[in-house]
């Protein structure tokens, strides 16, 4: 990175200006006229800064009425930090009257050129740097020599990076210019003083580890700075326009008017913010304190309030939303509250919310009317509650409900079972219990539910699935989730089609994040085939059917690997009996054929056959699904319907490695009707 020059009136200042100017009066007085002087400096050490290996030389003509003054140091150290190599002052020195000299000319160092006058009367020093739209006044009066005034314009802020550094080491200044109206006080036994006024154009900036960054920042803020062996700062202005990224999230400013205030001093543990204020009109208000400690977690006090809680989703929300995986939220409606912060967790929060609806924007869930006074308390019991009237679970919509909360110790629990009316049914919501993360341990979450009578066909009509029926019940009565797991004991059991569909060991990693994964073992017994062929539109077939699908895992809640089995049931009393076109629809599916001493010639002289068993199974993996049958068959063959009686029908698969995409194709024809049968 280039090194700027601005620091350089600093340390041209006093020091080397004083030593400048002895020579050209040494030369001044009487004889020395037509002289040339030089001086060579090992060190000049001011309030400001050090310079080092400096070189002054001084030539004045005979009856000339100006000299020619050079001043060059290999190093200048600023009491700021910033280091500055090559330096090299060259000016036209003149007495102008009295007590008063001024010398002007161009100033060279490593990263750029710029032109330096500077003139000394009686004490008095002023100090202009100008060059390239950057312009930098520097003054000091006689009568308070520790008292610098700073007057900067068009200033790049790279420049002043090393100015960040000591308040922010990890800061880095990217982008951007400002201007400045400040005091410098720097006495010769004390900190080093900053205040004043500072303007920001555009600025930038970002940390090493690339959690916190701005763009776009537009700022007038008064400041107070102090820069002792504990620096301290306070800055109160306000901001415009570009963004902020604060770990995960990005706050979009826009073209809005933020007033800010930050007070902070250094201890020998750390930083303390006494206060700090951020108000965004009409949107957001926030206040608080914190506590930085070196080598510790944070500590932070703050109160909010949210008048409008549309505006705070889109521009303070989303990003740190869209990591959860529920980027896009709309909400509405007005929520205020208090959070406070130590030793790495929650101690004791707050959250009010009035007429708040929110949605995802998935459209997975959403509530309405959300109100309630949550509490949460790392030490005595705290009551709160919360309700709505009404919202929605993946298109499923549920009736309205109220959670007594109660909070003690670090927890937070439900105080009484809950209910909530549901697809002409009930769930209730039997026990729950949170624990936010803290130091060492991630958020934990216990809860039980109970399904009492839920309508499949409702269910069914509201996701657009084919009109099955029945009724849905179960038992979930510990679930726990942990670390983007959750892992639910019990099992839930569905009445279907006049028999039982049951899951058990279900389990789910990133249930609203990306790529979200179940996991589940699933039982099917006694399900009428005639009612769910019916239902299906794929031919008729009569009996009862049993099956497994084991070691189910769903990945964006797409079956991705899973061993089933499916089979008639042999003892069922039931007629077995399949449909022409059933025999049709499984063959052109399954890539099967039809074989008997009659075969397709009689085939279709017959409405139905039939059947003694049917038998599928298939065990998905890399998206291809290795096909097994009732028993095995001639040519790698391998039966899927043993026929029984006259006509005898025997339905074999040959093909035993099926595309399992294809495979979903062919089976959503076929319930749409796509696939027709077809008779030789």
């Amino acid at each position: 990175m280039s090194r700027p020059i601005l620091p350089a009136p600093f340390a041209i200042g006093p020091a080397a200006v004083a030593a400048a100017l002895a020579l050209c009066a040494l030369l001044a007085s009487g004889t020395a006229w037509g002289r040339v002087a030089e001086a060579r400096i090992q060190r000049i050490e001011t309030a400001a800064a050090t310079l080092d290996d400096v070189r002054v030389r001084l030539e004045w003509p005979e009856d000339s009425a100006h000299g020619q003054l050079r001043l060059r140091a290999a190093t200048l150290d600023t009491t700021l930090g910033y280091t500055l190599r090559g330096v090299d002052w060259s000016c036209r020195l003149r007495r102008m009257r009295n007590e008063r000299w001024d010398c002007a000319g161009p100033v060279v160092a490593e990263g750029g050129d710029m032109d330096l006058s500077v003139a000394l009367d009686s004490g008095d020093l002023h100090a202009l740097l100008d060059g390239d739209g950057t312009r930098a006044a520097l003054a000091r009066d006689a009568g308070t020599p520790d008292l610098w005034s700073i007057d900067l314009t068009g200033v790049p802020l790279a420049w002043l990076q090393q100015l960040l550094a000591t308040a922010w080491p990890e800061g880095v200044l990217t982008a951007g210019t400002g201007a400045a109206d400040l005091q410098l006080h720097v006495p010769a036994d004390g900190a080093m003083e900053l205040a004043g006024t500072v303007e920001l154009a555009d600025a930038g900036f970002d940390s090493r580890d690339g959690r916190l960054a701005g763009e776009g920042l537009d700022a007038r803020i008064e400041l107070q700075a102090s820069f002792g062996e504990h620096p301290s700062f306070g800055v109160e202005g306000r901001l415009a326009g570009g963004g902020l990224l604060l770990g995960p999230a990005y706050l979009a400013l826009d073209d809005r008017d933020i007033a800010l205030a930050v007070q902070a001093r250094s201890g020998a543990g750390g930083w303390a913010l006494p206060a700090w204020r951020w108000e965004d009109p009409g949107i957001l208000s926030l206040r608080g304190s914190a506590r930085l400690p070196d080598g510790g977690p944070p500590a932070v006090d703050l109160v909010l309030d949210a008048p409008g809680l549309a505006p705070v989703g889109r521009h303070y929300l989303d990003g740190l939303l869209a990591v959860a995986g529920l980027g896009g939220m709309q909400l509405a409606g007005t929520a205020r509250g208090s959070v406070s912060l130590a030793g790495g967790g929650l101690q004791d929060a707050r959250l009010v919310l009035d007429g708040v609806d929110l949605a995802d924007g998935r459209g997975r869930f959403g509530f309405e009317g959300l109100q309630g006074d949550l509490r949460f308390s790392g030490g005595a019991l705290e009551e709160g509650a919360l309700a709505w009237s009404g919202g929605y679970l993946h298109r499923v919509p549920f009736g309205p409900s109220r959670l007594p909360l109660h909070s003690a110790g670090g927890e937070l629990w439900l105080a009484e079972q809950a209910t909530v009316h549901l697809l002409e049914g009930q769930a209730r919501l039997e026990h729950f219990r949170l624990r936010p993360p803290s130091a060492g341990q991630s958020m934990e979450l216990r809860f039980g539910l109970g399904l009492d009578a839920l309508d499949v066909g409702t269910l069914a009509a509201a996701m657009d699935w084919p009109a099955f029926t029945g009724r849905l019940s179960g038992s979930i009565p510990e679930a726990r989730y942990s670390d983007d797991r959750l892992e639910l004991a019990g099992g839930l059991e569905v009445g279907l089609f006049g028999g039982r569909l049951s899951a058990s060991g279900l389990s789910m990693e990133r249930p609203f994040g990306v790529a979200p994964t179940l996991r589940a073992d699933v039982r099917l017994e006694d399900i009428d085939l005639a009612a769910l062929t019916a239902v299906l539109d794929v031919g008729g077939v009569t009996g009862r059917l049993d099956g497994r699908i084991d070691g189910l895992r769903l990945l964006e809640w797409q079956p991705v690997a899973f061993d089933a089995w499916l089979e008639t049931d042999p003892a069922h009393p039931d007629r077995r009996r399949i449909s022409q076109r059933a025999v049709q629809d499984i063959s052109s599916v399954g890539d099967a054929s039809l074989v008997s001493s009659l075969q397709g010639q009689l085939i279709g002289l017959f409405d139905d056959f039939r059947y003694s068993r049917i038998g599928i199974g298939c065990e998905l993996r890399d998206e291809v699904c290795s096909m097994r049958g009732l028993r095995p068959a001639a040519n790698d063959g391998f039966v899927i319907v043993a026929g029984s009686g006259l006509p005898r029908l025997t339905v074999v698969g040959y093909n035993r490695r099926v595309d399992w995409p294809t495979l979903v194709e062919r089976l959503a024809a076929l319930g749409k009707g796509d696939v027709k049968p077809v008779v030789e």
